[in-house]
């Protein structure tokens, strides 16, 4: 493997960055300095160094992220905070991106990877990977709401959506402007702009507030405060990948 490589895989930055690294003499193999980017090494040496400290090559990284409210699904936003912004400058890399999207006002889980065949794998239609939710809506959701979702709704523009199963975990009486919130879960199949938010909206009801709990196999990491994200285990990534 090339050493520019080598070093931007081990997080040390673009290969424009690690060029001007190793034009300033930092970086060394077996105790050599090193300038040339195209000086070959084995990816698992480990007498590769920056600085006198030693690196780990790691072509992928995988973390799962409790996103909070006010922060875009995105690498790069104009106006707002992103995602990867809530990353420690330890764990950011320039090709880490958000599989999929949640909204700016929906909370939950969100993983953050540079592996472009998962994320692809995990937000293609085709695949069918689940995505679990928990919601409060404004209104009382009845036994033929809950038929409805079961059936597919037509949404307000004419598009159709994949059948999907809802669960009524409680509803009472507020001060909302139906009189009433019931608390639900919802499973889709796919993953349309603001799905969840339209299909109720296809049944005449409001979404108070949203928030991802599980996608496939991986449920959200109930110790993570909002804005916490740790790295996924080995065998979440696995069973991520068998999906």
């Amino acid at each position: 493997m090339r050493l520019d490589k080598f070093l931007a895989q081990a997080g040390l930055g673009s290969r424009s960055e690690v060029k001007v690294l190793l034009k300033k003499g930092r970086v060394t193999v077996a105790g050599t300095v090193q300038r040339d980017g195209r000086f070959q090494v084995d990816k698992n040496s480990r007498e590769v160094a920056f600085d006198g400290e030693v690196l780990s090559y790691q072509e992928f990284y995988y973390y799962l992220l409790n996103k909070p409210q006010g922060v875009v699904s995105a690498t790069k936003d104009n106006l707002f905070k992103t995602v990867v912004q809530l990353l420690e400058d330890k764990d950011f890399r320039s090709d880490i991106f958000p599989v999929g999207r949640l909204d700016k006002n929906t909370e939950g889980l969100l993983i953050l990877t540079n592996d472009g065949a998962l994320g692809h794998d995990l937000t293609q239609p085709k695949k069918h990977v689940e995505k679990e939710y928990f919601a409060k809506i404004d209104g009382q959701v009845t036994a033929e709401i809950i038929r409805q979702f079961a059936a597919g709704l037509t949404l307000k523009n004419g598009e159709k959506a994949r059948p999907g199963e809802l669960f009524v975990e409680k509803s009472y009486e507020s001060d909302s402007q139906s009189g009433w919130v019931s608390e639900i879960r919802v499973i889709i199949h796919e993953g349309k702009f603001h799905q969840v938010k339209r299909m109720f909206e296809a049944v005449e009801m409001y979404v108070l507030y949203l928030k991802r709990i599980r996608m496939g196999e991986l449920a959200l990491d109930e110790t993570l405060e909002l804005g916490a994200y740790r790295p996924l285990h080995l065998s979440e990534i696995e069973m991520l990948k068998k999906q």
